[in-house]
């Protein structure tokens, strides 16, 4: 038995609420709790997700250098036109691809 367990990610935002919509619809997910200044998601395949009120939070602002990249969650999907219109249809917005690096197509 490990003695250390992944237990949640925590990602401060301003709205945690509006983000944890977000991410339970892109997840196809459960609310699993909320207070005034926490909510968390559980996906269909068990990833839990938590988002804790932070006024002061600005998203990040990458691949742009000013309030660049904070953290970052890495998704598989098996058509990534697809995955990124229905990122899209939830409120998220798309960022320009670059050359691609690598085995596997990445967008930001």
């Amino acid at each position: 038995m490990a003695l250390v367990k992944a237990g949640v990610v925590v990602l401060d935002c301003a709205e945690p609420e509006k983000l944890a919509e977000f991410y339970r619809e892109l997840l196809d997910g459960e609310r699993t709790a909320a207070s005034a200044n926490l909510v968390e998601v559980r996906g269909a395949d068990g990833v839990r997700l938590a988002f804790r009120r932070d006024v002061n939070a600005t998203p990040p602002s990458w691949p742009r250098p000013e309030n660049s990249l904070q953290a970052h969650l890495d998704f598989l999907v098996e058509d990534l036109d697809e995955a990124e219109r229905r990122i899209v249809d939830l409120g998220g917005r798309p960022i320009e691809t670059r050359d691609v690096a690598g085995p596997y197509e990445e967008r930001g």
